[in-house]
C-alpha cells in the first residue's frame, strides 16, 4: 500500500485525543476489522502490542511497538516478519480555537506478494477510515464535536 495520510481539525483537546489513541487495548471494541489487541510489555513510554486483524474467516496476527510521547506523538512500528514496512504516525497540536489538528499517517507493505494480494484492499480500506472510526469514538466518550473539518 503506499502511504496515506489525513489531517482533521477536532474540537478536543490534545490530551483526549493522545489518550484515546494510546488505549490499544480498547480498539477491538470501535475498530470493526480489529479482532484482538493484547499488551505484551511495558517500558516507560513504549509499549508492545499483539494484535488480530481480520474479517470472516481471514485472520492475521502480528506485533506491533507503540511509542507514545503524550501529548503530542504516538508512532506505532512493526518488525513483525508479517511486513518489510509498517509505519503509523498520529500527532496531535493544539490549536488557538480551543481544538486539535489531528495528522494520521499509515505506511506498511506486506511480505509475501499472496498475503498482500489477500489482505492488501482489506486493509487499505481499513486505514482510510481510521480516523473516523477515531472520532466516532471520541464523541461517544467525550461528547459531540462540532462538524470536523477535513484539512487537505
Amino acid at each position: 500500500m503506499p502511504g496515506y495520510s489525513e489531517r482533521h481539525h477536532l474540537r478536543y483537546t490534545p490530551q483526549q485525543l493522545f489518550d484515546l489513541v494510546a488505549d490499544l487495548e480498547r480498539y477491538p471494541d470501535f475498530l470493526p476489522w480489529l479482532i484482538a489487541a493484547h499488551i505484551r510489555r511495558r517500558e516507560g513510554d513504549v509499549v508492545w502490542v499483539d494484535m488480530v486483524v481480520g474479517t470472516g474467516p481471514l485472520r492475521q496476527a502480528f506485533s506491533s511497538k507503540a511509542e507514545l510521547r503524550r501529548p503530542d506523538r504516538i508512532a506505532i512500528s512493526s518488525h513483525d516478519p508479517l511486513f518489510d514496512r509498517y509505519e503509523q504516525v498520529w500527532t496531535f497540536q493544539p490549536t488557538g480555537n480551543s481544538g486539535t489538528l489531528v495528522e494520521f499517517s499509515v505506511d506498511f507493505e506486506f511480505r509475501s506478494p499472496l498475503l498482500a494480494a489477500i489482505m492488501g484492499a482489506f486493509l487499505d480500506r481499513a486505514a482510510r477510515t481510521m480516523v473516523s472510526a477515531f472520532n466516532q469514538r471520541a464523541r461517544q466518550i467525550y461528547g459531540a464535536d462540532e462538524r470536523p473539518s477535513v484539512i487537505p
